[in-house]
C-alpha cells in the first residue's frame, strides 16, 4: 500500500512542531554546553521528549530513545546529531548564549551547528513515535562531544544501542547530503637544534629545520590518478618557539591538521611523512577514519528523489566513529560554523524538519 494513500498513523501537527524545535532551540542555546560540559542541554532534551511520553536513556551526556512500537526484527535508523559547542570567539557582538530572533534568523552560539539539526530531527523523530506500522525502527541519539572528538560523546554509547542499519548524522549541509567525508588526524611536531647565543655563531636555530619541514607540509601531494580530488590535505595550524630575543631556539614545536580520503590510511600517510621531514611527532588520539556510503544505499536514493544534492564533506563529524552507512545531513550552512554571531534561518529548520520527514517517508517505501 503506498504510504502516500494511508498514513501509518495520525501525526503531531506540523505547525506545532515548528513552534516546539524553536522553542527548543533557543533554550539549548541559553544554557552553556562546551564540549565535556553538556550537563544541562542534556537535561534539557530529557525534559523535551519526556513532555510528549518519551522515555529515554543517558549515559554522561548522551541521550537517546527509540520509536514507541519497536520492533527487533526491523532494520533500525538512527538519527543523530550533538548538543555541545565551541567556545564563542572574541569577534562575537551579541550574546552568545541568548536566542535573539529577529530578521527571521535565530541568533546564538550552537544555533547553526548543530541545533537547527537536532532540534529537526529530534521533531522529525516525534512525528513519527507513535506510528505502529513502521517498517523499520528509529533511534534518536542526541550526543555530546562531538567537537573534541571526546571519548565520553558518541563513541561511548555505541555497544548500547540497539543494532543499527543506517544512520543520519545531522550537521549544518544545507540539507543536501554528505554521502563521503574525510578522516581527521592531527599531529604535534617537533624541530630539534641547539640552543645558543644569537649574537655568536652559536647553536643549531630549530626554527629554521621546521621552515624546511613546514615547506614539504604546504607542497607535497598524495599521488592519485589524474581528475580526482586530493586525497590529503594537509595544513599547518600551529608553531611556538624561542625564549627571547637573544636566544638561538633548541627547539620549535608546530601542529599539523590532516585531512584524508579512503584512498590512504592512517599509517601510510604517517610513513610519507616519516620518510620526507627530519622532525619527530606525536599523533594525537581521536583519530577520525572517513566514511562513505554507496550512492544505491536506499537513503541516498530516496534523498535524490527529492532533489537532493550529493557532496564529499571535507570537514569531520561523529560520522567517523560509526561502523555502519551514513549521510550527513541537516539545516544550515557549514561556512557559519563557529562564527561570530552565529545564526539559522527559520526556514531552514521548518525546511530541515518537513524534508527529514519526507527523507524517511521515502525511505518507507524502498525498504
Amino acid at each position: 500500500m503506498n504510504i502516500a494513500e494511508k498514513p501509518l498513523t495520525s501525526h503531531p501537527d506540523l505547525n506545532q512542531l515548528y513552534n516546539e524545535a524553536l522553542e527548543l532551540l533557543s533554550a539549548l542555546i541559553a544554557i552553556p554546553s562546551f564540549s565535556g560540559s553538556e550537563q544541562g542541554t542534556a537535561s534539557e532534551i530529557e525534559s523535551h521528549l519526556a513532555k510528549h511520553g518519551i522515555n529515554t536513556i543517558r549515559k554522561n551526556n548522551n541521550v537517546w530513545c527509540y520509536n514507541k512500537y519497536f520492533d527487533i526484527a526491523k532494520p533500525t535508523i538512527l538519527l543523530n546529531s550533538h548538543h555541545d559547542t565551541v567556545k564563542p570567539n572574541e569577534q562575537y557582538s551579541l550574546d552568545p548564549f541568548r536566542a535573539l530572533i529577529y530578521d527571521e534568523k535565530i541568533h546564538g552560539l550552537g544555533s547553526n551547528d548543530a541545533g537547527a539539526s537536532l532540534v529537526s530531527l529530534i521533531s522529525a523523530f516525534i512525528y513519527f513515535y507513535e506510528s505502529k506500522d513502521l517498517p523499520f525502527n528509529l533511534c534518536l541519539a542526541a550526543t555530546g562531544e562531538e567537537e573534541t572528538s571526546g571519548v565520553n560523546g558518541i563513541r561511548s554509547i555505541l555497544d548500547d544501542l540497539k543494532p543499527i542499519s543506517f544512520a543520519i548524522v545531522g550537521e549544518p549541509t544545507g540539507m543536501h547530503m554528505a554521502i563521503a567525508e574525510k578522516g581527521s588526524m592531527v599531529i604535534d611536531c617537533v624541530a630539534k637544534g641547539r640552543s645558543g647565543h644569537a649574537a655568536r655563531e652559536e647553536g643549531d636555530n630549530a626554527i629554521y629545520k621546521a621552515i624546511k619541514d613546514i615547506e614539504w607540509f604546504s607542497h607535497f601531494h598524495f599521488p592519485i590518478e589524474d581528475h580526482l580530488p586530493a586525497p590529503v590535505k594537509m595544513t599547518v595550524t600551529q608553531i611556538n618557539a624561542g625564549l627571547q630575543h637573544n636566544i638561538v631556539p633548541g627547539e620549535c614545536h608546530f601542529t599539523v591538521d590532516i585531512r584524508f580520503d579512503h584512498n590512504y590510511t592512517p599509517r601510510e600517510i604517517l610513513n610519507v611523512i616519516i620518510n620526507h621531514t627530519l622532525c619527530s611527532f606525536n599523533v594525537r588520539p581521536n583519530v577520525l577514519n572517513p566514511s562513505n556510503i554507496d550512492v544505491l544505499h536506499p537513503l541516498v536514493v530516496a534523498g535524490l528523489a527529492l532533489g537532493r544534492k550529493t557532496y564529499v564533506s571535507p570537514t569531520s563529524s561523529d560520522q567517523g566513529w560509526l561502523s555502519m552507512p551514513s549521510v550527513k545531513m541537516g539545516p544550515g550552512e557549514s561556512a557559519r560554523s563557529h562564527t561570530a554571531d552565529e545564526f539559522v534561518l527559520i526556514e531552514e529548520i521548518e525546511e530541515g524538519i518537513t524534508l527529514y520527514i519526507h527523507l524517511l517517508e521515502s525511505v518507507f517505501k524502498r525498504l
